[in-house]
Parts: C-alpha cells; structure tokens; sequence
C-alpha cells in the first residue's frame, strides 16, 4: 500500500474499533499484508496517543518460544505497542468483565538506559539494558489470532496491559538465559520455563526489535520498556484467578482478575 492507502486503512480500523471490531470483516480472508498491517498498528497508536493524551513507553515482541509459535503455528516473532495506561505494578486486581477472553504470558521486562540502533551486536545490546523486571503481559484474544494473524497484528498483537515487578540491574541478574520462571496459577503450578526459549536469550529478542523497527522508521530509545516475550505457552484467564509466577533468582510478579 502506498500512504494514502494506509491512511485510508487505518481510518477504517479506527471506525469499525469504535463499533467494538477489532477484526474487520471486511479485511479479513489475507487482504492485509503483515508490513501494512504493522503500518496500521503504529497508525492508530500514534492517533490513540493523541486523543487520550497517554505515551507509548515501549514495546512488546511476542511469539518468541517455540511454545508460543507452535500454539499460533506462526514461525517468526512479531511486535506491539506498550502504552502508559497498560503500565501496571505487580499485585494488581483486573476486572474480568472488563476484559475480552484474556490470558497472560510470563516475560521479562526490560528498560534501557541508551538507545539501541538497528543490527546491534548481543554485546551492545546487553550494554544498553539498565534493569530487568519479571513480568505479566495481559492479553487479550479480540479475534481470530491463528487465521486473521495480519488483523491481530493491526490490533497491536494481543496487547492489553503489563504488570511488573521489582528492578534488578543487569549486573546482579545472572545467566538469564538459564533463568527459570515456575507459573502457579490459583496455588497450583500450571507450568515453567527457561529464558533461553525466548530466542536463545532474551537479549535477543531486543535486538530483533532494534532492526526490525528500522523498516516502520521506528527505533528503540533511552527509557523504552520492553517485554521481550514469554518463557512458557500462553495461559487463558478465567474469573476469580489468580496468577504469581517466579522468576527464579531475580523475583515474583503477580496478578488477579476479580
């Protein structure tokens, strides 16, 4: 699509989001390429930014594990969006009924202390990270995800909120790569994982991030958040639970949904 195309789209995403459509019929069945379709994505942040007045702080990268990537039967990861009002501490209760069939995924967030160019080393990289937080994203299924991936993708990839827990440097984080995070979902554990299935290591999906943004003339800067993707599959939410997942060695994060 050429701008005006895009600008045209991102109107009429904007309008049917309005109505409570997050998945367009009438852009559903492959019209949507997945450039356009992160065109659109940034498009209408940048207009929902402007009528609330909130910042986007950052972003997300998702389909990073094997695990997630087989559960969506999509073989590259993708990114979001992370906005001010999604910034949550850990401990926080979500309103069910507010949310549209959620779930969460069980990640690190990082904050960068510089900025990260496109093509950057794993070395540069690791340098640029100033903390390391365990975290929650909530998500939220607004359409058909595994068919309509073009449309989840302009829906800003799931994305609801984020809880987070306390900062660790990067210096006193250890091997994250080895890192064990122990999910308990309403006491009981439901699952663990190890942060070498984000990608080898979770730097790494930073990295990816850095590049990929060059192409949306985007890039990563000093202050961004950034979830870097789950170590497990993806859970759905119900009522009354209650989440607390265990970033071995560097800290709990946890989330309730009344």
């Amino acid at each position: 699509m050429d701008p005006r195309e895009i600008d045209k789209t991102i109107a009429e995403f904007k309008v049917a989001r309005e109505q409570g459509e997050y998945f367009p019929t009438a852009w559903k069945g492959g019209r949507l390429s997945i450039d356009d379709a992160y065109r659109v994505q940034l498009g209408l942040i940048r207009e929902r930014c402007a009528k609330t007045r909130q910042r986007q702080i950052g972003w997300k990268v998702g389909l990073t594990a094997k695990a997630i990537q087989e559960q969506f039967g999509f073989n590259e990861p993708v990114f979001g969006c992370l906005l001010e009002e999604g910034n949550v501490p850990s401990g926080h209760s979500f309103r069910f009924a507010d949310l549209i069939r959620p779930g969460f995924e069980n990640e690190l967030c990082i904050e960068l202390k510089r900025d990260v160019p496109p093509n950057s080393s794993f070395e540069a990289v690791s340098s640029a990270i100033g903390a390391i937080r365990p975290a929650l994203e909530i998500i939220e299924t607004r359409g058909d995800f595994v068919n309509e991936i073009a449309l989840a993708l302009a829906d800003n990839a799931q994305q609801f909120a984020f809880v987070i827990g306390d900062p660790v440097p990067v210096s006193r984080a250890g091997d994250i790569a080895k890192l064990n995070a122990r999910v308990r979902l309403n006491g009981a554990e439901v699952g663990s994982g190890r942060g070498d299935a984000v990608l080898g290591h979770p730097f790494n999906s930073v990295a990816w991030l850095a590049t990929k943004l060059q192409r949306f003339g985007e890039k990563l800067r000093t202050g961004d958040f950034i979830m870097t993707g789950s170590f497990t599959r993806q859970f759905p939410i119900a009522s009354g639970d209650r989440v607390e997942t265990n970033f071995e060695g560097l800290g709990k994060v946890s989330a309730a949904f009344v």
